[in-house]
C-alpha cells in the first residue's frame, strides 16, 4: 500500500439516456442496461480486453437473480474477464457511493483504474409472493413425504395469490418518499410556485444542452431513445400550474408530478484512474475526485425530514477542506422533488438550523443559483435511484473540464432512509 494517498481523476462518464417506467425499456433488465453502458465506456476509451482495477455497481430494485449483477455485467461486456466487480447498495446514493469506494481505492494505492455505476428499472421490477404464499410454499420444500407436501400446498388460499408489488415507502413509517417530503416542504414554508419554477428550470437547461452537443460524448443512445424521455422542452410554469398535487393533503399540497421526479429506468458509469494509469493509456482526466462525505439523520425519533442529510454532510465536507459553500462553480444538487433541493438551499441559509443542527456559529449561506444544475437535473432527465450518481459526477467533470484547472463543484444527492452522500470535484487540465 502506497504511504500517501494519490490524486483520483474523472477520466470519462457514460449512460443510456433515461426512459420513463414502462416505456422504451420496458424489456430492458438491470444487466442488460448495465452491461450497455460499461461497454459505451470500453469503446469510448479503447478498454476493450482491458483488466480493470474493479468494478463498483448496484441497483436499488434488482431480482434474487441478480445477487451478483456487477459481475454479471462484467463478464457480460468486452473488459477482460479477469476484473473483479461487486455490488454497492446505498439508495439513491449507490451511483456516488460506488465512484467514492473506487476513488478511495485509487488513493491508497490499491488499484489504479476502476468503474463505478448503477442502473435501475421499475419497468422490470421483481414482483414477490405474497409472504403467506411464500411460507407455505417453503413448508412443501422442506416435507419430507410427498402427502405431507400435498397437505401444505392444500394450505395455499386464493387471497395469497395476489404479487407484492415494490414500494417506494420507508419501512419504518409507511409512508412514501413523496409523502415523507410533503412533510418537509410544508415545514420550511416552501411554496408551489418555486416547485415550478425549478422544475421548469430543470427541462430547459436540460434540453438546451442536448441542443449544444453537451451530451454527445457522455450519453449513448440505446433501444431507440436518442435522448431522456422525460426531456420535456416545451415546459412552463403556466402548464405545471394546472396539475394537481399528488402529495400531501388539504390547501397546503403543492407537489405535483410536474415538480416531481419520475419512476424512471436507466444506467450509468463513470471511468476513474490515477494520473499514471490515465498517461499511460493517453487519456485526458476530466476532473479530481477531492473528497467525498455521508450523512444520515433520525427521520423515524429524531423531528427531521427523510430527505434533509445532504446540508449535514456538505457541513462535515467544508469543515473538512476548509472550504465555505461559496467557494464553487457549479453546484449539482439532486432534484428527487424540486421542493427537496428547496429545503437543503433554505435550512443551509438558515441560522437556526445551522446552529441547532449544524453547530455552526454562522449560517453556510446562499448560492449563486445560475450555478445550480446548469446543465439540468433529475426533473428533467429521470431518476434510474442507483444510476442518478454516475449521471452527475460524468456531467460535472465535463462542466469542470470546460471550466479550467481548479474549478470547483459540488455534488449533493438524498437518499431514502434518511442518508445523503456529497462529494467535490475539481477541474484539471
Amino acid at each position: 500500500m502506497s504511504s500517501s494517498a494519490r490524486d483520483v481523476y474523472v477520466i470519462g462518464g457514460n449512460r443510456i439516456p433515461f426512459a420513463r417506467s414502462g416505456g422504451k425499456y420496458l424489456k430492458a433488465s438491470n444487466q442488460d442496461m448495465l452491461t450497455a453502458v460499461i461497454d459505451g465506456l470500453v469503446a469510448r476509451f479503447s478498454l476493450n480486453g482491458e483488466r480493470l482495477g474493479e468494478v463498483a455497481a448496484g441497483a436499488v430494485i434488482k431480482h434474487a437473480r441478480d445477487f451478483n449483477l456487477t459481475r454479471e455485467c462484467v463478464l457480460g461486456s468486452h473488459l477482460d474477464p479477469t476484473t473483479p466487480a461487486y455490488d454497492v447498495q446505498q439508495a439513491c446514493g449507490t451511483g456516488l457511493q460506488a465512484v467514492v469506494q473506487v476513488a478511495n481505492k485509487i488513493a491508497l494505492g490499491q488499484i489504479d483504474s476502476g468503474i463505478a455505476g448503477g442502473t435501475d428499472t421499475t419497468s422490470d421490477a421483481p414482483l414477490a409472493v405474497n409472504d403467506d404464499l411464500r411460507k407455505t410454499l417453503l413448508k412443501a420444500n422442506y416435507a419430507k413425504s410427498p402427502a405431507q407436501r400435498v397437505q401444505a400446498l392444500l394450505k395455499v388460499r386464493p387471497n395469497q395469490l395476489a404479487p407484492e408489488q415494490p414500494k417506494n415507502s420507508e419501512p419504518r413509517t409507511g409512508l412514501s418518499m413523496g409523502e415523507h417530503m410533503a412533510i418537509t416542504a410544508k415545514e420550511w414554508g416552501i411554496t408551489r410556485e418555486a416547485q415550478d419554477e425549478l422544475a421548469v428550470a430543470s427541462h430547459h437547461n436540460l434540453a438546451a444542452a442536448y441542443d449544444r452537443g453537451f451530451f454527445d460524448d457522455l450519453v449513448t443512445p440505446y433501444l431507440g431513445l436518442t435522448k431522456d424521455q422525460n426531456l420535456r422542452p416545451d415546459s412552463s410554469v403556466e402548464k405545471l400550474a394546472t396539475l394537481k398535487p399528488v402529495f400531501g393533503k388539504g390547501e397546503g399540497a403543492t407537489m405535483t408530478a410536474g415538480n416531481s421526479t419520475p419512476l424512471t429506468d436507466g444506467a450509468s458509469a463513470v471511468l476513474l484512474g490515477s494520473q499514471e494509469w490515465a498517461h499511460d493509456h493517453g487519456l485526458a482526466p476530466l476532473a479530481r475526485f477531492v473528497d467525498a462525505e455521508t450523512a444520515a439523520v433520525d427521520y423515524v425519533h429524531g423531528n427531521e425530514g427523510l430527505l434533509m442529510a445532504p446540508p449535514y454532510a456538505i457541513a462535515r465536507l467544508l469543515e473538512r477542506n476548509n472550504l465555505t459553500l461559496q467557494d464553487f462553480d457549479y453546484y449539482e444538487i439532486h432534484e428527487a422533488f424540486a421542493s427537496t433541493v428547496l429545503c437543503h438551499l433554505a435550512a443551509m441559509e438558515d441560522a437556526e438550523f445551522c446552529k441547532t443542527k449544524l453547530g455552526l456559529d454562522t449560517p453556510l449561506g446562499s448560492i449563486d443559483r445560475a450555478k445550480l444544475n446548469v446543465n439540468g437535473s433529475s426533473l428533467a432527465a429521470g431518476h434510474p435511484f442507483a444510476a442518478t450518481g454516475g449521471r452527475i459526477v460524468a456531467l460535472l467533470a465535463k462542466m469542470l473540464h470546460e471550466k479550467g484547472e481548479g474549478s470547483r463543484g459540488l455534488i449533493s444527492i438524498c437518499a431514502a432512509g434518511g442518508q445523503g452522500v456529497v462529494a467535490i470535484l475539481e477541474g484539471s487540465k
